[in-house]
């Protein structure tokens, strides 16, 4: 019983992240522009689930700043600013680095050559253009950052990488997919030789320069972060309906394009 108890929160955990993921994805592709209305009933019927994992993915954007929850009007989309942006990355490089500095001699030596072998391995796939290039880049990124906030030793300072983690991962994601867009993924290999530059680094048990080379891989990832998402959100929202929006925010029939939802 205990374990069927555990397996359903889980299952339920796993659902709620997903819709979590998939509306950060929407805010930040433009395809939920700012003053939208979020409706459980209509959020209930486009993922196929009860009104409970909606409210709770609504809960957990409010609680990462992506929404408001507004008393008699429900939940509505933030506009995402690049100094939005900027002040998420000061709070993530904070976190960040003082993770790795506390993480410093706590990773065993065989997690750091297993996540140096597959940094390696990434550069391989980049030189030989494999189309799982972004998969396996996602997936080494977020291992690492996942290694280095589980050995911190600090409890509520990986809670809060946790918490948090979505919405950077959001903030990747969308970044890296504009520059795959663009046949440019110039960043992508920038970011694993940053990441060999931590794993080096903590290898070494090299406080000072595992804190100086996260911060630096930090701050490559801010600048395509406020160039990018802001970008792609208002060239979606130039393209929403059947045809082109006008700059003043109305429709070709002259409604509004952030129109409230009832």
């Amino acid at each position: 019983m205990h374990q069927t108890t555990d397996s359903a929160k889980n299952d339920h955990g796993r659902l709620r992240q997903k819709i979590v993921e998939k509306l950060l994805a929407d805010v930040f592709r433009g395809r939920l522009q700012a003053g939208r209305h979020l409706v459980t009933q209509e959020l209930a019927d486009r993922f196929r689930v009860s009104h409970t994992p909606i409210r709770e993915a609504l809960i957990a954007l409010a609680g990462i700043g992506i929404i408001d929850l507004l008393p008699n009007r429900g939940a509505v989309v933030r506009r995402v600013t690049k100094k939005e942006v900027r002040e998420v990355m000061q709070v993530r490089r904070a976190l960040e680095c003082e993770a790795v500095r506390l993480a410093c001699g706590r990773i065993h030596p065989k997690e750091l050559r297993d996540v140096s072998a597959e940094l390696e391995r990434l550069a391989e796939s980049r030189k030989s253009h494999s189309a799982r290039f972004l998969e396996q880049s996602r997936r080494v990124d977020s291992r690492l950052h996942d290694l280095i906030a589980d050995s911190c030793g600090n409890r509520f300072l990986a809670g809060e990488l946790n918490r948090l983690k979505t919405l950077f991962r959001a903030f990747r994601d969308v970044s890296w997919s504009e520059h795959e867009a663009r046949n440019d993924l110039r960043r992508l290999s920038e970011e694993a030789q940053e990441h060999l530059a931590i794993v080096e680094a903590l290898g070494a048990d090299d406080t000072r320069g595992a804190v100086r080379a996260m911060s630096k891989h930090l701050r490559g990832g801010l600048k395509y972060w406020a160039r990018v998402i802001p970008e792609v959100a208002e060239i979606h929202a130039a393209h929403v309906g059947n045809g082109r929006v006008r700059r003043n925010g109305t429709s070709r029939n002259g409604s509004s394009r952030n129109g409230a939802t009832k």
